[in-house]
């Protein structure tokens, strides 16, 4: 299996977002409606939930709304507003050395991933990051020093709040440090479980709990991975290995200490590197994100990309990933 990831830089035209929009939209539009037209809230409804839980986005999902032509549909999607059930997997770990850097995996479905790192500035401050959804990020950092990334929290329950990664979108747009992030996360409904870890300039982390069916848990696990405090291992939990995941993941916090590159390379392998493509929980790409610096570094078992937030430069790099049809996790 072959991927051709991309880096773009968005500017005030907007119309670097708009090529990714257009190229992606009939897939999106296609996931968006697999459920039918009824069963998405309405334009007023999406509108409603943004400006009474993010308000401060309403102007950049009104301008890519504009951007895109002014579509129903699209308005909808764009707001991530009870969106279609999804899950995947991931790992995600703040180091514990002298300097702040989150590394996490990207374990989900190349069918489902815009391949895209994202440059831009809708709002007050620059922001670079994975994109996802075309509104949102599954992880990333701002020009203010606050790195972000989510895990799947590991339960199906679904209810009435955001798609995470218009949540990840909003923080860093809006959000200057961990204690500011932890509060907004804690805030925002989302419609399903997710972990979202945060880590800013200073070293200060929290990672926070999120369900639609119970309060969020802010923590100062330096961990996460498919399943939260006091669940049940169910289902999911075993496919995924989480629990095993975790445990390896504090080992090498509490046992070992690794040197940057040795931590990041931790997660290119077994337990943490998924070769389980066949069943959507590939690992896409392993990310180290580092506040300090403002960089984002791509990582595969045989490659490298690292992009500078002040020394951007657009590119594109083609990933070959093995397949193993025996693939447990």
């Amino acid at each position: 299996m072959n991927l051709t990831f991309h880096a773009i830089a968005d500017d005030a035209s907007g119309q670097p977002w708009l090529r990714l929009y257009r190229h992606l939209w009939p897939a999106y539009r296609q996931w968006y409606l697999r459920d039918g037209f009824l069963a998405r809230p309405s334009f007023l409804a999406c509108r409603r939930a943004l400006e009474v839980h993010m308000p401060e986005l309403v102007p950049i999902w009104a301008r890519r709304v504009e951007l895109a032509g002014g579509g129903d549909v699209t308005a909808r999607f764009l707001s991530l507003w009870c969106p279609p059930a999804y899950d995947s997997a991931c790992s995600q770990a703040v180091w514990p050395g002298d300097e702040p850097m989150l590394v996490r995996n990207y374990d989900y479905s190349a069918k489902f991933f815009d391949a895209t790192a994202l440059l831009s500035r809708w709002g007050g401050q620059s922001v670079l990051g994975t994109s996802d959804c075309l509104m949102g990020l599954v992880d990333g950092l701002n020009e203010s020093g606050l790195a972000v990334s989510l895990t799947f929290g590991g339960r199906r329950v679904v209810g009435e709040g955001f798609g995470v990664p218009i949540v990840l979108r909003y923080v860093l747009e809006t959000c200057r440090n961990t204690r500011e992030a932890a509060a907004a996360l804690a805030r925002i409904p989302t419609h399903m479980a997710y972990n979202i870890t945060v880590v800013d300039a200073t070293g200060d982390r929290a990672t926070v709990h999120l369900a639609p069916d119970r309060p969020a848990l802010v923590t100062a696990a330096p961990v996460a991975t498919n399943h939260q405090p006091g669940d049940d291992i169910r289902d999911h939990a075993f496919q995924s290995a989480t629990v095993e995941r975790e445990r390896y993941l504090l080992s090498r916090l509490m046992l070992h200490e690794d040197p940057p590159e040795r931590f990041i390379s931790a997660f290119l392998r077994p337990p943490l590197y998924s070769l389980a493509f066949n069943r959507d929980r590939g690992t896409l790409y392993t990310a180290a994100l580092h506040p300090r610096r403002r960089t984002l570094s791509y990582r595969w078992p045989h490659a490298q990309w690292t992009l500078s937030m002040d020394q951007f430069i657009p590119g594109q790099r083609q990933v070959h990933y093995p397949t193993l049809r025996a693939a447990v996790y």
